[in-house]
């Protein structure tokens, strides 16, 4: 059985455009509540992305360096390594993702609820967010795939795992913010919570975080938060996130969501209430600032005054 077909016809179901061989495109939730209900996600709150301009994708849909159990994405076909002769060209990934996202916005042209004004700017993306699934980093052109969205003026968010930090190092091209998921405290969580498929992932992602204040973009801390499992230690979490040095921290709520329900339960997911906990606590140790919050995605945003809107 070809994995990557069988892969491919799951996705397909779930509402996932494929590209190419190992890419996908996915219509974000935010991007159609922006369409239908002209309610924007969280990043136009706190970085002013407009939600129904964005373009969700992925060039590793089928790889990844870890089965984290809060992930809500299919992990059943799961690869650790891209082999450069192997994979698409980055202008080929980013010309058919655009194609496909038009594809599947086409039919909320004649949705009553939608503005056609917001329609037509929706289909000419002017931002890639490169987290839809799978670890971006394995795709050996990552940094050119950034090049090309930056000739056509659109912006970029990268996420990583952080356990690929040779990639990170060696990007000519950076995209315009770098989000790093810490999502333990310590190296017993992280095996426990993540489940690395990779030796020395704790090591490599501590070497993300010492790189991260060399690199000239603006950095994020993602630290997703499970009940029961790594929400509190912020003692531990902000010894980390010191030597990370990022512009944002954001702490967000783990959601009972997709895959993700076969491993968690209802009681794992923080209520808002348990994020601004959290994130007072880390900011006190920190010296960061809560400077935005969103309730309905439980997450805040820790700053230190730097520049939030990117233009």
């Amino acid at each position: 059985m070809d994995l990557y077909a069988e892969g491919a016809r799951i996705l397909t179901k779930q509402g996932y455009a494929m590209v190419g061989r190992h890419s996908a495109v996915k219509l974000c939730h935010w991007l159609r509540k922006s369409l239908l209900e002209n309610k924007p996600c969280y990043k136009n709150t706190f970085y002013g992305i407009e939600s129904h301009r964005c373009l969700q994708m992925t060039p590793a849909v089928f790889h990844c360096t870890q089965k984290c159990l809060y992930c809500w994405r299919l992990q059943s076909f799961t690869l650790t390594e891209m082999k450069k002769e192997e994979v698409d060209p980055p202008k080929f990934i980013l010309e058919k993702s655009i194609e496909e996202q038009r594809r599947l916005l086409s039919g909320y042209k004649g949705d009553e609820r939608v503005s056609i004004e917001k329609w037509r700017e929706a289909i000419e993306p002017k931002h890639v967010a490169c987290s839809l699934t799978g670890e971006p980093t394995l795709y050996p052109y990552l940094s050119d795939f950034f090049e090309e969205c930056h000739k056509r003026g659109m912006t970029t968010f990268l996420v990583t795992n952080g356990t690929n930090p040779e990639a990170i190092e060696k990007m000519d091209t950076l995209p315009t913010q770098l989000y790093v998921t810490v999502a333990a405290p310590n190296e017993e969580i992280y095996r426990k919570l993540n489940v690395p498929l990779i030796k020395d992932g704790w090591r490599k992602l501590n070497e993300t975080l010492e790189l991260l204040s060399s690199l000239e973009t603006r950095t994020v801390i993602r630290h997703t938060l499970v009940k029961k499992w790594n929400l509190g230690y912020e003692e531990e979490y902000a010894k980390l996130d010191e030597r990370a040095e990022p512009w944002f921290i954001e702490p967000k709520g783990y959601m009972f969501l997709g895959y993700s329900r076969k491993r968690m339960g209802l009681e794992n997911m923080p209520t808002h209430e348990d994020i601004r906990k959290f994130g007072e606590k880390l900011a006190n140790l920190t010296g960061y600032n809560i400077e935005d919050e969103r309730a309905d995605s439980r997450v805040l945003l820790l700053g230190r005054g730097k520049e939030r809107r990117i233009k």
